[in-house]
């Protein structure tokens, strides 16, 4: 098959799973989606395939926009999309980045096994329910004056290493260690702080979650071991992100950039991807505001990981420190960076637009941090609670196809609407515990909402971004204990 054709699109092969939209009309570069053809016929499914043509239409797009093998229909910008845009004479979108910003995951690594927590999950996820915020609403490990808000806000982890919430090896395992340092709270309107200020240290609802896993697969040795990740070893993945006060900041700019740039988003075919041109006070306000609420999310998991920490310590009798709780990294999903990119042969300075995907980074970039930076830059791709999760490394060939970026999940093929109509949450919780995955969340909804059957194939999406290049293959996980809100 060299052509795929699906909602009065076609797509043209390139190569082995990349497909391209050629540029037609209002866009200002052509389109790709990465995907076998088995994902393909998932991706083509929704809007998904319109939606990433659209974002061409984003003044300074450059290259090609790119839709990773997990991509689905978002908000304007498809989750699974990658766009760049020149920093100098581009944009930058907020629905491009998305409401939830910097929702990410980080992954701790520990020298318990599988046979240390059998006997011990229902306790160990009890407690872990118990001790860690989640659902709806406020409530969180912290409630934070207006001057602490303001230090997290522009400090990230920084801050909460000083107040005890975590060691100085926790800022050397974490993207720009912890700490974007172009954060302007000055930029963030009083209502955001004001939702952030009872949920510093929560995981939120829907698919955001805490999860124990155990290590099943390590496919490169040598990486593995970089990574501190063994066969049977037991891995703790957290998954959540700036909870109300990244969605009021998203919320805020898309309603200032509909006043004050509505001659742009007039010429956009979709107005959720309404975006302030680049050198514009909004543009650099949205961006300040933006990597400030970067730095609450990576506070936010921080503190969920203290916090899990201490319950591990009370559950295994013995600290932390001898059980080797130590942060593998931690990964952004929905963010704008300023990134530099060979284009043409030429680097520009770009914002890199990630929706719903990583930043994939190889060995030798110097963004990496130095413990990894000879292996290639650490990735988590969390699966279903039925179909487990990936640890792979930043590939070669991401900096050419993709802006160094890969996929970041599943992703749904379903709705929530569809799921809860689909499936019942106790007959999901009690098939799960009969395979060894004890889940607690706060309601029976989110149980369904969450069903392994409304993702695709996990195995499939990875095996395609190892394929490509883009982000290779290291280890595979499997749950132990989830807990959701």
């Amino acid at each position: 098959m060299t052509t795929y054709d699906a909602n009065g699109i076609t797509l043209h092969k390139v190569r082995d799973y990349v497909w391209e939209i050629p540029q037609e009309g209002g866009m200002r570069a052509p389109a790709r989606v990465l995907a076998s053809e088995a994902l393909l016929d998932e991706i083509g499914d929704d809007k998904t395939l319109q939606q990433i043509k659209n974002t061409t239409h984003l003044p300074g797009s450059t290259k090609y926009a790119v839709c990773m093998p997990d991509g689905h229909q978002g908000y304007g910008f498809p989750v699974g999309g990658v766009g760049a845009l020149d920093a100098e004479n581009g944009c930058i979108s907020p629905g491009a980045v998305g409401y939830d910003i910097n929702c990410g995951v980080r992954m701790m690594t520990t020298n318990l096994t599988y046979d240390d927590v059998r006997g011990k999950e229902e306790e160990l996820v009890d407690s872990l329910f118990a001790d860690v915020p989640s659902g709806l609403g406020g409530g969180g490990i912290v409630e934070g004056d207006a001057d602490a808000v303001e230090q997290i806000l522009a400090r990230g982890v920084e801050w909460a290493v000083e107040e005890g919430y975590g060691v100085e090896d926790d800022l050397r395992a974490c993207e720009d260690e912890g700490r974007r340092p172009d954060a302007d709270p000055s930029a963030v309107s009083r209502k955001a702080k004001d939702r952030g200020r009872n949920q510093i240290g929560s995981l939120g609802s829907g698919n955001h979650f805490l999860e124990v896993q155990r290590v099943t697969d390590v496919f490169r040795e040598d990486v593995g071991a970089a990574f501190g990740l063994e066969a049977a070893r037991i891995v703790v993945l957290i998954h959540c992100g700036s909870r109300g006060l990244g969605h009021q900041v998203c919320n805020d700019y898309l309603r200032q950039i509909e006043r004050e740039h509505g001659d742009l988003l007039a010429r956009l075919p979709d107005k959720e991807l309404a975006a302030a041109p680049a050198g514009s006070d909004l543009a650099e306000d949205y961006y300040g505001a933006m990597c400030a609420a970067i730095n609450f999310a990576w506070v936010n998991r921080q503190l969920i990981m203290h916090r899990t920490r201490r319950v591990f310590e009370r559950v295994f009798d013995r600290t932390w420190e001898q059980m080797e709780m130590e942060l593998l990294y931690d990964v952004a999903h929905n963010i704008a960076k300023k990134e530099t990119h060979s284009v043409g042969g030429e680097d520009r300075e770009l914002y890199v637009h990630r929706k719903g995907a990583t930043r994939a980074f190889p060995a030798g970039r110097p963004e990496v941090p130095a413990a990894y930076r000879d292996v290639g830059q650490p990735i988590i791709i969390p699966g279903s609670m039925g179909a487990g999760s990936y640890v792979l490394r930043g590939g070669e060939e991401s900096v050419d196809l993709t802006f160094g970026s890969t996929a970041h999940g599943a992703g749904r093929l379903m709705s929530r609407t569809q799921a809860k109509q689909d499936y019942w949450g106790d007959d999901v919780q009690d098939d799960l515990e009969q395979r060894g995955v004890y889940v607690k969340a706060r309601s029976g909804a989110t149980v369904a909402e969450e069903a392994p059957g409304v993702y695709k194939d996990v195995d499939e999406v990875v095996r395609v971004s190892d394929a490509l290049g883009i982000g290779d293959r290291v280890a595979r996980t499997f749950p132990v204990c989830n807990v959701k809100g």
